[in-house]
C-alpha cells in the first residue's frame, strides 16, 4: 500500500510537471527503483504508465498534421516504429548492472538538454528564414535516432523532437508540436508493447501509475496558466541533477 501510495504521489507530480514544462519521467524511474523494481523494468514499466498521455497529446494535436509535410505522416510513423523498437530491443538486451552504470548520464543528458533546449528551439525560430526543411535523408536519420533514444530511455524526449524539428528546418510551433506529439505516442506504444511481450512491466505499478498521472496532468492542465514555467522549468533541472547524482553514487 505505501508502495503504491509513492509511485502514484510520484507520477501524479510528474503527469502535472508534463503538463506545464515536461520532464515527468525525472520521477517515475527513481520512484520505481526505490520500491524495488530492477532498472531496466523500472524504465519498461514507467514508459508505459506515460503512455497514456502520450497518446492523449497526439490527439489533441491531430488537427496540426493535416496538410502536406516532410517528412509525411505516413514516414515519420514507420521511422517512430522502427526507431522505437530497435530502442526497446536494445534496453531489454542490457543488463541491470550495465543499465545501472548508464542511468545517471543519460540523467545527465536529459537534464541538460531539458536546460538548453528551449532555447535553443527559440533562438531558431527567431532567426529562421524561408528556406525549407532539410532534406530527407537527413531528416529520417534525425528522426529514427530520437525514435531509438526514446524506446532506450524516454527521459527528454519531447525537448530533443522539438531541437531536432528545429535543426531540419521546420518553424511552425504548432505543426512542430503536432509532430512531436505524434512520434513520440508511435514510438512509445511500439516500445511498451515489446517490453510487455518480454514481460519487462509491472503492471500492477504500471496501471496504478498512469492514473496518478493522468490525474496530476490534469491538475497541471489546470494549473498552467498561473504557474510560471521557468519556476517550474528550474525546479524539474534541480531534480533532474539531484537524481542523476543519486544514481551515480549508486551505480559507482
Amino acid at each position: 500500500m505505501l508502495d503504491g501510495a509513492l509511485l502514484g504521489g510520484a507520477a501524479a507530480l510528474a503527469g502535472a510537471l508534463n503538463a506545464v514544462a515536461g520532464g515527468g519521467s525525472f520521477l517515475t524511474l527513481p520512484a520505481l527503483a526505490m520500491v524495488g523494481v530492477p532498472l531496466v523494468s523500472a524504465n519498461a514499466t514507467g514508459t508505459a504508465a506515460l503512455l497514456p498521455g502520450y497518446l492523449a497529446g497526439a490527439w489533441a494535436l491531430r488537427k496540426e498534421l493535416s496538410g502536406p509535410m516532410s517528412p509525411s505522416l505516413l514516414r515519420l510513423g514507420v521511422l517512430s516504429v522502427l526507431g522505437g523498437a530497435a530502442g526497446a530491443a536494445l534496453l531489454l538486451s542490457t543488463s541491470n548492472h550495465a543499465f545501472a552504470r548508464i542511468v545517471p548520464w543519460l540523467l545527465l543528458a536529459a537534464t541538460l538538454l531539458f536546460a538548453i533546449g528551449p532555447g535553443l528551439v527559440r533562438r531558431r525560430l527567431a532567426t529562421a528564414d524561408n528556406h525549407k526543411p532539410r532534406g530527407r535523408w537527413l531528416a529520417d536519420l534525425g528522426i529514427a535516432a530520437v525514435a531509438v533514444y526514446g524506446g532506450y530511455f524516454n527521459g527528454g524526449l519531447g525537448i530533443l523532437l522539438l531541437a531536432v524539428l528545429g535543426a531540419l528546418g521546420h518553424t511552425d510551433m504548432g505543426r512542430m508540436n503536432g509532430i512531436k506529439n505524434f512520434v513520440s505516442a508511435i514510438l512509445t506504444l511500439i516500445a511498451v508493447a515489446i517490453y510487455a511481450a518480454s514481460g519487462a512491466i509491472v503492471w500492477t505499478y504500471a496501471l496504478w501509475m498512469a492514473l496518478g498521472a493522468t490525474v496530476g496532468g490534469y491538475a497541471g492542465g489546470m494549473l498552467a496558466r498561473r504557474l510560471k514555467p521557468e519556476v517550474v522549468r528550474g525546479f524539474v533541472v534541480l531534480t533532474g541533477l539531484a537524481m542523476t547524482a543519486a544514481f551515480l553514487l549508486k551505480a559507482y
